[in-house]
């Protein structure tokens, strides 16, 4: 880990797809303190999942660049997903067949977690997450219970950044909320993480994050401690 001010910075972040012609993101400045929760929101098709992606190393930008803690998303690709956890509100890449815990361990060896390590680890997260049985067949768990073995995922190697694109999208009003506190208590105010997250819904910004992105056909147009009015009209907007 580098140490520097901002755990995220991005600098005239650029993004077309050729296909298309249609320019995706266009010159995204923005910076993000360590521990803080960032909401990125905009109508479909702003550019939230394109700007996930990109942090993630997914794709890379036609222009401009991002760091996280000090390292470049379009040369330092090994070392950011050292320090990135990614989390969609629509996972599918989950073996439903075997259990979490065997989906855990599998995953545990892409990243190169020793055993043992793994082991202590995924028992760790199971008592953190209120898992009180692992070992059924995912696809046997609720749409709550799926999201938090997303989570656990993201976690297993501790990075420091969580990008989450639209975490509770199919959860329940009940489970949405659980997951909020959870993000919030556990995982960034007790263990100090960053996180980035896309949202359509009011409630997720209101009282949740400590700051929100709004982006407008790829460019920000608002960043900071944004009205309720200035986000609704954002979320209403077509």
């Amino acid at each position: 880990m580098i140490n520097q001010p901002y755990i995220i910075e991005t600098f005239n972040l650029t993004k077309y797809f050729n296909r298309t012609k249609v320019k995706a993101l266009d010159n995204i400045n923005i910076k993000v303190k360590h521990g803080q929760i960032i909401a990125l929101i905009g109508q479909n098709g702003a550019g939230k999942t394109t700007l996930l992606k990109i942090l993630a190393t997914l794709i890379l930008p036609t222009n401009g660049t991002a760091y996280i803690n000090g390292y470049d998303v379009t040369k330092d690709e090994n070392a950011i997903k050292s320090c990135i956890g990614l989390v969609t509100g629509d996972e599918r890449s989950f073996y439903w067949r075997l259990t979490a815990r065997q989906n855990m361990e599998f995953f545990a060896t892409l990243y190169n977690i020793e055993k043992n390590h793994a082991r202590e680890k995924m028992e760790y997260l199971f008592n953190l997450f209120e898992i009180d049985n692992p070992d059924k067949r995912f696809q046997e768990y609720s749409a709550g219970i799926k999201q938090r073995f997303g989570i656990i995922r993201a976690m297993m190697h501790n990075p420091d950044v969580l990008l989450m694109d639209e975490p509770t999208k199919s959860l329940d009003i009940s489970s949405a909320k659980n997951l909020r506190r959870f993000i919030k208590e556990e995982l960034v105010l007790k263990s100090g993480k960053t996180v980035i997250f896309t949202t359509h819904r009011l409630e997720e910004i209101k009282d949740f994050c400590d700051s929100v992105a709004l982006i407008t056909k790829g460019k920000i147009t608002a960043c900071g401690k944004l009205s309720e009015e200035e986000i609704y009209k954002c979320l209403s907007e077509k």
